[in-house]
């Protein structure tokens, strides 16, 4: 796997982790050790997602991230859903 891959498959876990904890705390808004984790999660997520776009670009095109440089990177290939690669079987 190359550091590409590693550091959008560290995102999506990190995503995942962060949405799961939103889903909790909507139902146990009180949960300070739940909101401490997110609070962790969140600012882990936005390091990684902003290291991620400095080396490869943007992640969406939403208006999260500055394009820097002389064209339009998002339309560069390969997009961040468009990455091969192979799912370990259970």
């Amino acid at each position: 796997m190359n550091a590409r891959q590693e550091l959008l498959d560290q995102i999506r876990a990190i995503e995942f982790m962060t949405v799961d904890l939103n889903l909790y705390l909507d139902t146990h808004p009180c949960d300070m050790r739940a909101l401490n984790e997110y609070n962790m999660y969140t600012q882990q997520l936005m390091a990684l997602k902003s290291q991620y776009e400095r080396q490869y670009g943007p992640l969406s095109n939403f208006g999260t991230a500055i394009n820097q440089g002389r064209s339009w990177r998002w339309i560069e290939d390969p997009w961040p859903w468009e990455q091969d690669y192979w799912m370990e079987e259970c």
